[in-house]
């Protein structure tokens, strides 16, 4: 096979995206939204800029590239040992892995139980949530299969059903901006997707993509390449259309709030007040599913990155490990690891845009066929 047909780029886009959607990708928007008002369309222009079209070049370079590795030893190889090992283990066990469990708990279920027995449910939740993320993560070339064909398609078609929700069910109350929006509603929305540091994701998902693609049937590593960039075209497309969707979900109801400092709260109430007693169910199915996804996409990033860096221990063994590591520290609550990740990510994500600059300067390395 020289080239994915359309159905099979499609699939893979949509697999690429489900593995850069989780929680605090549904969250932004609707806050931005909500504090933006009547400076939304300038706002969500800026956004997009950082969450859409610089992870979006990020996943083209580093294919250009044929790897992150292949990358950053082209600046030093003790440099791509330190800082790519840092960021997986960032965005895999240490921080973004844990919190996926710990969000959609937060989201689906916490306000359902006593705070008496909450820790002990969110303990066995992330038990049960950890064991499925890890046996889907077994097959790393066979996430298509589910996130592709059926998590994604649900996922968006349950954010549509929001949308229309709040388009039709609730009435309009735009409200004034915020000051920081109404003085530089551009670069608030820069700073805004800068949040979402999505470019540290974006340098190591094309490992698991890559290998997708060659289950596919896709083999020279030059065509494989292609694929990968074509998928994140395809990625940041979707991504552009959803936060635009619930962007519009907080505008739309902007009016209605006073200082509005979560947007897992503008969601919320979007939701309540569109479907009432279906909110809940609505709310836990979207927030587990995307949190689902970003967690075996990263479990598998970060096993199979590990395996090659040590292939003394097998991907199984590194993937128990990761998934074993990552229960635990989601046993101490979201809190803890947000307020641990943030100083650690505010100078990890700098560097990554340096590199992706420097990658799109210097030449590749030769690719073979």
């Amino acid at each position: 096979m020289e080239k994915l047909n359309i159905k099979n780029s499609i699939l893979i886009g949509f697999t690429l995206f489900s593995m850069f959607f989780g929680a605090g990708n549904l969250i932004f928007p609707p806050l931005l939204g909500a504090q933006s008002g009547s400076s939304f369309l300038l706002s969500i222009l800026g956004f997009l800029l950082m969450a859409v079209v610089v992870p979006s070049v990020t996943v083209i370079v580093v294919a250009k590239h044929q790897g992150l590795k292949n990358l950053t030893d082209q600046i030093h190889p003790y440099f791509t040992l330190v800082f790519v090992t840092l960021v997986y283990l960032l965005i895999g066990p240490c921080v973004a892995i844990p919190r996926t469990a710990s969000t959609s708990f937060e989201m689906a279920l916490a306000s359902l139980i006593q705070e008496d027995n909450r820790m002990l449910f969110q303990i066995i939740y992330s038990l049960l949530f950890f064991t499925l993320a890890g046996f889907v993560a077994l097959k790393p070339n066979k996430l298509k299969n589910l996130l592709g064909k059926f998590m994604t398609p649900i996922l968006l078609i349950l954010i549509l059903i929001v949308f229309l929700g709040a388009v039709f069910l609730l009435p309009v109350h735009i409200g004034d901006p915020y000051t920081r929006y109404a003085s530089s509603p551009v670069l608030s929305g820069i700073v805004d997707g800068y949040q979402t540091m999505d470019i540290l994701a974006a340098l190591n998902f094309g490992i698991i993509i890559a290998i997708n693609i060659q289950d596919l049937g896709i083999k020279k590593p030059k065509r494989v390449t292609i694929e990968i960039m074509k998928a994140g075209l395809i990625a940041g497309m979707l991504l552009a259309i959803v936060y635009c969707a619930t962007g519009y979900i907080g505008m739309h109801s902007s009016g209605m709030f006073d200082q509005v400092t979560n947007g897992a709260q503008v969601l919320v109430y979007s939701i309540e007040n569109s479907f009432g007693s279906f909110a809940q169910i609505l709310v836990g199915m979207i927030f587990f599913i995307a949190c689902f996804n970003v967690c075996t996409g990263l479990l598998s990033c970060c096993a199979q990155y590990f395996q090659e860096l040590v292939p003394k221990i097998s991907y199984k063994k590194w993937l128990l490990l990761f998934v074993i590591f990552s229960f635990i520290i989601s046993s101490l609550g979201l809190d803890f690891i947000l307020n641990m990740s943030l100083p650690i990510l505010s100078i990890m994500c700098p560097i990554a845009i340096l590199i992706v600059v420097f990658g799109i300067f210097k030449k590749p390395k030769q690719i073979k066929e």
